[in-house]
């Protein structure tokens, strides 16, 4: 009895340490730190554990450290755009960008996300020709070949990817592939083993230096990257697993959006796996010239590739999605699987619709994170309150990460519009600056829309006390899922 008084007693002290700690010195977002104490209150000591693996932050550490020299030549050439931008000297190829000429600013003042306007963009909305159209620049690589994603899966898509890779490798051609330590935590190193065998290199992000313990399991890697060659970049929302190709039994077909670039836009996202390959592997990249060649000019989309994560406080691609909400003065269309916004998108978003601009709002009809769902549903009546359309996708599993406004500008990547996406993981979006490429991902949409089912507040008003019960108690947390 008396052991158990002085645990209980080693809780209570712990409990309000932490707490203080939230309080005073952490400073985080208020909601946060509600839901936090929230925790800490009602499960004592394993609230405590709860807040070691999740409650983290890593705004205070300089996890990418650039050698000296590295990436001068980018550096140079943001600074020269950046004083463009500000004297209004820069030229646009598509005049209608000269008024989103704040919104490039912005995103090279806070991420170096340097415009390139010499780009082709190919858009893909489902698994096969997205995949179709990776596996054949694999198979032209001829100098090297870089991905980086969150989910691959030990199945049959999982193990055609690695064949591919090895036979590169076993080419001559260098091979890195890097992914979630966390989303792929399932992958045995026999999984790897062929691509290993033939030269071809692997890290994992973050990785668990304890058996089955991982401190950094809040911090995940959610980018979805790959670089051919240097010449050719793919990014979007797809991972790497059978389910993205239609075949899950439960979600059925995937409904996602990705896009393959070529242009001066792929040297970023080559950068952009150099920071994160040298903070994972134990072979480090070199900033070598066969990186980055000189780009072949064949195309006229405007693109900035903006990156955040949790070890800056800055939330660029979050300051992105509100800055294109607060320019628009006609329509706004968005996807995305989980919606989850903190208040400064909820407020942005209502504010437009009430400002007589049409937003339109898609999320799945199905579930694959339950508590996500629950959370996301519960937005739906203040979005509706205010003039937002909500729709459900019934096709199968909506898995989109897209904005499109007034048909003029874009973004496409790996950020969802959730707290998560933009506080806690590493992301990486597209954004996009051309009036064609905004038209079509505007007509996507609409295609989109013969395939939902539109939410109008009678019939959320009349969902059953268990839904509004289990949209509540989610919603409590949903600053931390």
């Amino acid at each position: 009895m008396e052991l158990f008084q002085q645990i209980v007693s080693l809780l209570t002290i712990a409990n309000l340490l932490l707490a203080a700690i939230l309080i005073f010195m952490e400073r985080r977002n208020i909601a946060a730190t509600w839901a936090w104490l929230m925790v800490l209150l009602f499960l004592p000591g394993v609230g405590f554990v709860f807040y070691l693996l999740f409650g983290q932050k890593l705004t205070r550490r300089k996890l990418y450290r650039l050698r000296e020299g590295e990436f001068s030549r980018f550096q140079e050439a943001v600074e020269r755009q950046m004083r463009q931008l500000e004297n209004g000297t820069l030229c646009f190829r598509d005049p209608a960008m000269r008024d989103h000429r704040d919104m490039i600013l912005m995103n090279v003042a806070s991420d170096a996300a340097l415009l390139t306007q010499d780009n082709t963009v190919e858009v893909y909305t489902e698994g096969y020709s997205l995949f179709d159209a990776l596996f054949q620049s694999i198979d032209e690589a001829r100098d090297h070949i870089h991905i980086t994603t969150y989910i691959l899966r030990d199945d049959d898509l999982g193990g055609r990817l690695i064949r591919a890779l090895a036979d590169k490798a076993r080419q001559g051609v260098e091979v890195r592939l890097l992914y979630d330590a966390i989303g792929s935590s399932h992958l045995s190193t026999r999984f790897f083993r062929p691509l290993v065998k033939e030269g071809g290199q692997v890290a994992a992000f973050f990785p668990s230096r304890i058996p089955y313990v991982n401190i950094w399991v809040n911090f995940r890697n959610h980018r979805k990257i790959a670089v051919i060659d240097g010449r050719t970049g793919f990014i979007g929302g797809f991972n790497v697993g059978d389910e993205y190709l239609g075949l899950h039994k439960r979600l059925g077909y995937w409904r996602d959006t990705h896009l393959k670039l070529t242009g001066s836009a792929v040297p970023m996202l080559q950068a952009r796996f150099f920071l994160d390959w040298n903070l994972s592997a134990t072979r480090r990249m070199e900033e070598l010239p066969r990186y980055f060649p000189e780009p072949v000019a064949a195309g006229s989309v405007g693109v900035q590739i903006v990156s955040s994560g949790p070890n800056s406080e800055k939330q660029q691609i979050k300051h992105g999605y509100l800055k294109m909400i607060y320019k628009a003065k006609k329509r706004i269309f968005v996807q995305t699987p989980y919606l989850i916004p903190d208040d400064s998108l909820l407020t942005a978003l209502k504010m437009a619709a009430m400002s007589g601009v049409d937003v339109r709002v898609m999320i799945p009809g199905r579930a694959d994170h339950k508590l996500v769902y629950w959370a996301s549903q519960s937005y739906i009546g203040e979005l509706l309150k205010s003039g937002v359309r909500c729709f459900r996708y019934d096709k199968g599993f909506l898995h989109a990460k897209t904005m499109v406004v007034d048909g003029e500008i874009a973004s496409v990547g790996s950020a969802n519009l959730d707290i998560r996406s933009f506080k806690i993981n590493f992301e990486t979006n597209a954004f996009l600056f051309d009036t064609d490429l905004a038209t079509h991902l505007e007509q996507i949409f609409r295609q989109d829309l013969a395939d939902c089912t539109e939410v109008t507040m009678e019939a959320y008003e009349q969902r059953p006390i268990v839904v509004r019960l289990k949209e509540s108690l989610t919603r409590l947390l949903s600053p931390i899922l």
